[in-house]
């Protein structure tokens, strides 16, 4: 038998630890002493046979969406596609998949025994998605369309034009989108509607990981319509019989306090984007797709060992980047800007040395 796994996964969970870690994608983790609640309140145990009520009408609000299009899911977005993906397809069903895309991704897929195609999201074309090419690439038996917005890896925004162009090439053959918007809550108060508002034919999926540094909260949720909603609901009940109680009381606690753990995230971000985009105006040596969002950047390196480089930045500057091999792009490396400041300008300075010293 195949074995079936993320080859990223396993690399980021094995990988050696650094001083200065800029593979990370999300926001560095909150200390739940930042994160305002009386232990007195929480129980654990509850009724949350579907989804704890306060937390589905939390999220509702949030983005702005009917509760009962809301599907809580404990396991963050990595479980929410998975659900999705076994509710939207059937074994040896068509997918296309945009390229290059986060791995586990593929993985789920390729585990549901879907059969994979490919559409472009290239780098001379700023990662956008091509619609002649996507069009290109359907046919009759493709089910469904999957998509990241903002796009992990490079945080290239998805328009809403182009969103209902995709919406409409799937509603012509009967297929659903599937669109991880797990980034699009790094860009805030900022943030367009979710693509759940453009019609029946998309499936959303999200989390309170990588804008917030919640990750340990594991709070995943589907925006679907309401019956297809209802099917995902059922078919968790193969993998969870309910979700953690108390994870799901400080969800609720944790989205109330959004605006004030978002102004934490926003000052790393915007501190750690001017830094990156110095670094890049700097260096010859490097072609980049300039963005004002997102947690991360995806630079091509044309003209360097990229193994060697992140090797290097390991072994001798306790550093880490994420090799883009992980993203099928060799020539790449993605950039987090989800540290401290300091640590973040630390370990740019540290590749720019790695990068000198392979010159």
């Amino acid at each position: 038998m195949k074995t079936r796994e993320s080859a990223f996964m396993h690399w980021a969970k094995t990988r050696p630890k650094v001083t200065y870690d800029l593979s990370l994608s999300g926001i560095l983790n909150l200390p739940i002493a930042k994160l305002d609640f009386d232990p007195k309140d929480l129980e654990l145990h509850g009724a949350n046979p579907y989804g704890f009520q306060p937390l589905v009408e939390a999220l509702a609000k949030h983005r702005d969406v009917a509760p009962e299009t809301v599907v809580t899911v404990a396991g963050g977005t990595s479980m929410a596609n998975h659900l999705a993906m076994a509710a939207l397809i059937d074994h040896g069903d068509e997918v296309l998949i945009e390229q290059p895309t986060y791995d586990p991704l593929l993985a789920v897929a390729e585990y549901l025994g879907a059969t994979i195609k490919r559409f472009p999201r290239k780098f001379e074309n700023g990662f956008q998605i091509d619609i002649d090419a996507l069009e290109k690439q359907i046919a009759p038996q493709t089910r469904l369309i999957v998509i990241t917005n903002l796009h992990n890896p490079s945080s290239a925004l998805v328009d809403g034009a182009t969103l209902r162009q995709i919406g409409k090439l799937a509603s012509n053959i009967g297929a659903r989108v599937l669109v991880d918007e797990v980034y699009l809550e790094a860009m805030f108060e900022s943030a367009p509607p979710s693509a759940i508002s453009l019609g029946p034919q998309f499936v959303v999926t999200s989390s309170l990981t990588k804008g917030y540094g919640l990750s340990g909260l594991r709070c995943g949720w589907i925006f679907a319509e309401p019956n297809l909603a209802g099917k995902i609901r059922r078919l968790d009940d193969i993998f969870a019989a309910s979700a953690p109680f108390v994870m799901e009381q400080l969800s609720v606690s944790a989205i109330e306090q959004l605006p004030k753990i978002s102004a934490r995230a926003k000052s790393m971000l915007e501190a750690n984007r001017k830094t990156l985009q110095e670094f890049f105006k700097a260096r010859s040596d490097i072609e980049f797709v300039r963005t004002e969002f997102g947690t991360t950047s995806f630079p091509q390196l044309p003209d360097i060992d990229v193994e060697k480089l992140c090797q290097l930045l390991i072994e001798k500057y306790e550093t880490a980047v994420v090799p883009g091999r992980f993203f099928e792009s060799p020539k790449h490396i993605r950039i987090g800007m989800c540290c401290e400041p300091n640590d973040f300008s630390a370990g740019v300075q540290r590749l720019t040395q790695a990068l000198d010293e392979l010159k």
